[in-house]
């Protein structure tokens, strides 16, 4: 197959990985290992237990045993019911359902909702916590801020550290302030979700690049090339494509009819920044490998993702996120300026055909 005739094969790869990584998986009875961009327990549904991996995880149904979850977002919704222990980690984590057991969660926030109830000990540290719901037993918490609202109830004793606001009255047990608690009560959980995280993206990221470089071998060549020959252009050309088609996509949502050309518009810059954060990626690491003799474009795309999944776990984010920024403009512009030539190409071999190579044509 040619390179050529593979173009229709990148639609089929993009969808799937896509597929995989961003549409809801299913818990079910027989499996209790989830990962995904979102791990849903539908409602209505019930599942042993359940251990999760994912961008969302979100319990709507019943789980009978315990709930081991790592996400950027890890919710018990109102219909949600835990039969056991929650343990959790994540960027936010809300309880507004029933968790039966004990609960241990290190993220940025910690939310009870009003209609949330935990029956065991709560074990948090977090930025923020925030409980409005019921606590049946006893809490040890370490935040920055810890807010008691008005519907709040604590059975127990409540220990904490940091900035206690609120409604302390709804603690039926003792208020102990306890500065060994830290904000780092349950962190440990923290790093080793970045770690997952890291890994899943990475995994993820090798099986699109892999299928880009199979399929299609001298187009990612030749994004290389562009990046290596013309570095300031493509980045210009990225930068333009980077601003140009969000502003584009606005104005079309605007309009009523041009809503669902901006929401299909968006899918195909989500990919589009994808495929050229892989791309830019693989062309630096090309780059810096070619400087010392090495010319293997598996190594490249191998070394360009580990050392991008190596940027997001920086102490400094900041660094990461502008490096890491810089690459997707270069991956950016070489990948348009690649698919317009190829484009320009393919029009004026159709040309060609219809008038005839000898034939003038007019421009």
């Amino acid at each position: 197959m040619s390179e050529n005739d593979s173009l229709s094969w990148l639609v089929v790869v993009l969808v799937a990985l896509v597929a995989v990584g961003t549409v809801p998986a299913t818990g079910a009875a027989q499996t209790d290992a989830q990962t995904g961009g979102t791990v849903v327990v539908e409602e209505g549904e019930t599942v042993d237990s359940l251990e999760a991996f994912g961008g969302s995880v979100i319990v709507r149904g019943t789980v009978d045993g315990d709930v081991s979850a790592v996400g950027g977002d890890v919710r018990i919704e109102r219909t949600g019911e835990v039969g056991g222990n929650l343990e959790a980690a994540g960027g936010s984590v809300t309880i507004a359902g029933t968790v039966a057991g004990d609960v241990d969660v290190g993220a940025g926030s910690f939310t009870v909702t009003e209609a949330g109830t935990v029956g065991g000990t709560v074990t948090a540290g977090a930025g923020t916590v925030t409980i409005d719901g019921t606590l049946e037993g006893n809490a040890e918490i370490g935040a920055e801020t810890i807010r008691l609202g008005e519907t709040a109830s604590i059975a127990g004793d409540l220990r904490y550290d940091g900035n206690l606001e609120g409604n302390t009255d709804a603690v039926a047990g003792d208020v102990q302030e306890d500065a060994s608690l830290g904000v780092d009560v349950a962190p440990t959980i923290q790093p080793v979700a970045s770690w997952l995280f890291a890994v899943y993206a990475l995994a993820v990221n090798l099986l699109l690049g892999a299928a880009l470089l199979a399929l299609f071998p001298r187009f990612s060549d030749g994004v290389a090339d562009r990046v290596a020959s013309g570095p300031l252009r493509s980045g210009l050309v990225g930068l333009g494509v980077f601003v140009g088609i969000p502003v584009l996509l606005v104005a079309l949502a605007i309009t009523v009819v041009g809503i669902p050309l901006s929401l299909i518009g968006g899918f195909v810059f989500a990919l589009l920044l994808w495929v050229g954060i892989i791309y830019g990626r693989f062309a630096v690491a090309a780059w810096l490998l070619s400087l010392v003799g090495l010319g293997n474009r598996w190594l490249a795309l191998v070394v360009g993702l580990v050392a991008g999944a190596a940027l997001s776990l920086l102490p400094v984010p900041i660094v990461g996120e502008a490096i890491d920024l810089l690459v997707l403009l270069l991956g950016l512009g070489a990948l348009v300026r690649g698919l317009f030539g190829h484009w320009r190409a393919a029009r004026n071999r159709d040309r060609e055909r219809r008038v005839g190579p000898d034939e003038p044509t007019a421009d």
